[in-house]
């Protein structure tokens, strides 16, 4: 399987873990926000193999704890399952960034124990799902779908919005508190500009908007963060 990024050392992207964060190209929705814009296309450039990842992997035993998979959506790869059994072999952790799109991959996953942890996008309130995810038909049963079964997979986890002002309000985060009661945990995230976002014009929210959003989220899931103010 082709890697299209790999940094070497996060103590951000893995909870609780010193971890390595593999980048994997492909993805189905089209956020005009989204930060990783080159990964999009699955004919991004490729750094590495699957097996140049693991032999920098075997290279970094008692080093690292943990890999972080991101993309991109990880679960487009159906070699994926392949490489997590492989990576957890070598006695590290892992880590999957999901949008939900794929229920039934991610099932899978989580049924096998191959990932640890699991962090799933929340774009938006259902009715503001198809604008914030580029994406007219999304199918928003497939979102709700993956929700449950992270929410009862037994597996760790969080769900996290990143939050943008021209695209977030108030009855956005009523309609995500709805969406995920009951959760674990759920961070916001605020935009942050880069050049690799393809679309101008964005902004995060004031930080005492930040705070409004996330007490309104309160009601419905006890564990609410605000990250990257």
């Amino acid at each position: 399987m082709n890697i299209n990024g790999l940094q070497k050392l996060t103590l951000l992207d893995f909870p609780g873990h010193t971890a390595c964060t593999v980048f994997l190209a492909g993805c189905d929705m089209r956020c005009p926000f989204c930060h990783n814009s080159e990964l999009i296309d699955v004919s991004a450039d490729v750094i590495m193999t699957d097996e140049e990842l693991l032999t920098f992997l075997k290279g970094r035993q008692g080093l690292l704890d943990g890999v972080a998979f991101t993309g991109g959506e990880p679960l487009l790869r159906k070699e994926l399952p392949d490489l997590l059994k492989e990576v957890k072999a070598l006695g590290f952790a892992t880590k999957l960034d999901t949008n939900g799109a794929h229920p039934k991959a991610l099932k899978s996953i989580l049924d096998a124990r191959l990932v640890d942890y699991v962090a799933m996008d929340i774009k938006n309130s259902p009715e503001k799902y198809p604008q914030t995810s580029g994406k007219a038909n999304l199918d928003i049963t497939k979102i709700k779908e993956s929700i449950e079964i992270i929410m009862y997979s037994g597996v760790d986890y969080e769900f996290r919005t990143t939050v943008v002002d021209q695209l977030h309000d108030e009855s956005s985060f009523i309609g995500i508190g709805q969406l995920i009661k009951g959760a674990k945990r759920y961070f916001l995230q605020a935009f942050t500009d880069r050049d690799t976002v393809v679309y101008s014009g964005f902004s995060a929210p004031a930080k005492e908007t930040m705070e409004k959003y996330a007490e309104i989220v309160r009601k419905n899931v006890k564990n609410v963060e605000i990250r990257g103010l």
